[in-house]
């Protein structure tokens, strides 16, 4: 069995500003032309929400990001604001996008070493109708008012995501400056 070594973003390190593929300046783009930087809260909040999801192929990505919909107000209220990115092509993602209902923003085209440089686990597709490209598999990261990771989610498979009521409530707690509630996972 070989087992390497792998780069993860550890809690309370700076978010990395992601840099979308040839396009050496800019951080995520959208289907409509927009540029968004991946950790920049938006919408009058503090604190962004990043969904690292594998891609069109999978179902239960699909089902995820239809559930974010129904609780991006629930994470609005609680000053957090939202963006679900891929690996995918701008073709892929349109075609996504018919399945989807959403309105938040999503980008595509996460590269390799963008997503080694989030710590992401990464698979090969496993036929090329699963998809064409190398993937991510699931994070999810909050990025604090400091650009600071507060809240960091990995996992190798796409069976294990957090649970969305429970992650919120816990934003909102975290959040509430009377629990004064640090970082946490930071020991050396």
């Amino acid at each position: 069995m070989n087992i390497e070594y792998t780069k993860k973003l550890h809690a309370g390190s700076d978010f990395p500003a992601i840099k979308a593929r040839l396009l050496p300046a800019i951080k995520a783009k959208l289907l409509n032309g927009d540029i968004k930087t991946l950790s920049t809260p938006e919408n009058g909040l503090d604190w962004k929400m990043v969904v690292v999801y594998r891609g069109q192929h999978c179902p239960l990505c699909t089902r995820y990001l239809n559930q974010l919909e129904g609780a991006k107000d629930l994470l609005a209220q609680t000053g957090v604001d939202l963006i679900a990115v891929s690996g995918d092509s701008k073709e892929q993602l349109e075609s996504h996008m018919e399945r989807l209902g959403v309105s938040f923003p999503i980008a595509y085209g996460l590269t390799v070493e963008q997503m080694e440089e989030l710590g992401l686990y990464i698979s090969e597709p496993r036929s090329p109708e699963e998809t064409d490209h190398p993937f991510a598999e699931p994070g999810l990261f909050v990025v604090n008012s400091e650009g600071k990771v507060h809240v960091a989610d990995i996992s190798n498979n796409p069976f294990v995501r957090p649970e969305l009521q429970s992650l919120i409530s816990g934003l909102g707690w975290i959040r509430n400056p009377a629990n004064n509630y640090p970082i946490r996972g930071m020991h050396k």
